[in-house]
């Protein structure tokens, strides 16, 4: 009696050179996201009928004797077309796993491999599916990056869970809380979180690997003629040279002074020279720049950087 042919490779949308890795590891991704618990209760019926389907191809393509009987019938079937049996063809139990009650196997398998009644020749074999690993982001604050705070989150279905910053930690820093994601299905072993730190801007500082840097707002004067200034830093604030002569974009470093790293030592931190001028200069700062026109050793008329 001619049955419809199943393309077995395809249902787990593999090719038929797949590797038993690959046909595990397609077979599991299938096999989760067509779980008929995983489906809304609308949706569980055509779940199941497509979850027989994965399990079917599976049970072949995963047992070496299967696989080699199935193969043995050629590739250029394609599903849906009629197929008649090669004469022997087995007529015996299912195989001996383990089955749910999502229906009985297909023609096209019984008339290969055999169909029995009972627990045995069910349509599904029982799959223990590891949990979804849940994956999102997780915006920190620079000076959570500094301390190695501690964060109590939040998850979708109002689980919290406590989160550390380790040391070291940089935008981009990938946490893993082991065991945090969803649900196993059969016994199956709960998923992971995955937690990607996002860091949010800061007002004063600017992160470059593992340093930082701010911006060191400078008077024409205090350029020109140097001095000490006071400026506030992660760690509280310090009194700052500025050497005479300094120059726009100029870099002070302080060292010892940026992020944490893994290894216990820390970043440098570098403030950056911004010389600024008055707006609305007053009558006498007017009449000094002027005498500084006239009394500078660089002619007024030369381009500046001439």
């Amino acid at each position: 009696m001619a049955v419809k042919f199943r393309d077995y490779y395809e249902v787990l949308g593999v090719p038929r050179t797949a590797t038993a890795d690959e046909i595990k590891r397609a077979y599991r991704q299938l096999a989760r996201k067509h779980h008929p618990d995983l489906q809304p209760a609308a949706e569980r019926t055509r779940a199941a009928e497509r979850f027989k389907e994965i399990n079917e191809a599976y049970e072949v393509l995963s047992d070496p004797d299967k696989r080699g009987k199935y193969d043995a019938l050629g590739a250029n079937w394609k599903s849906g077309m009629d197929f008649t049996p090669p004469p022997g063809a087995e007529r015996g139990p299912a195989g001996s796993a383990e089955w749910e009650d999502f229906g009985d196997v297909s023609d096209f398998f019984a008339s290969l491999f055999g169909r029995s009644t009972g627990r045995a020749g069910r349509g599904s074999v029982r799959v223990t599916i590891p949990g979804s690993d849940i994956e999102a982001e997780l915006p920190v604050t620079l000076e959570e990056l500094l301390h190695s705070a501690r964060r109590r989150i939040t998850l979708n279905g109002g689980r919290s869970l406590d989160v550390e910053i380790p040391r070291g930690a940089r935008e981009g820093t990938v946490l893993r809380l082991a065991g945090q994601g969803g649900q196993g299905v059969n016994g199956g072993p709960p998923g992971d979180v995955y937690l990607r730190l996002r860091l949010i801007p800061h007002p004063r500082y600017r992160v470059a690997g593992d340093d930082l840097e701010m911006d060191l707002t400078l008077w024409p004067w205090q350029a020109v003629l140097g001095g000490e200034v006071r400026i506030e830093t992660p760690d509280g604030p310090v009194t700052l040279t500025v050497p005479a002569g300094t120059q726009g974009g100029r870099r002070l470093r302080l060292r010892g002074r940026g992020l944490p790293r893994a290894d216990g030592t820390r970043g440098d931190l570098y403030a950056v020279a911004r010389i600024v001028i008055p707006e609305r200069p007053s009558s006498a700062e007017r009449e000094a720049y002027e005498t500084l026109k006239q009394r500078a050793s660089v002619p007024a008329d030369r381009p500046a950087g001439g």
